[in-house]
């Protein structure tokens, strides 16, 4: 699954950690979502998009391949 949490991040001017601990996961965590090594649940992305107030379908799309 593709994602824009880096530019999502870079509007909003947060860090990775930042954003992770607002979520409540690991900066890791964040750093493999956005390079596209881990989709993460429903759950965190619901957390992501409330996060940075918008919709889950703006931050993520699915594969273009």
């Amino acid at each position: 699954m593709e994602n824009d949490i880096k530019v999502w991040r870079a509007k909003a001017d947060v860090t990775q950690e930042d954003l992770a601990d607002a979520v409540e996961v690991s900066r890791q965590t964040i750093n493999a979502i956005e390079r596209g090594r881990y989709d993460p649940s429903l759950e965190l992305a619901f957390a992501l998009a409330d996060f940075f107030e918008c919709t889950i379908e703006d931050i993520f799309h699915p594969d273009t391949e």
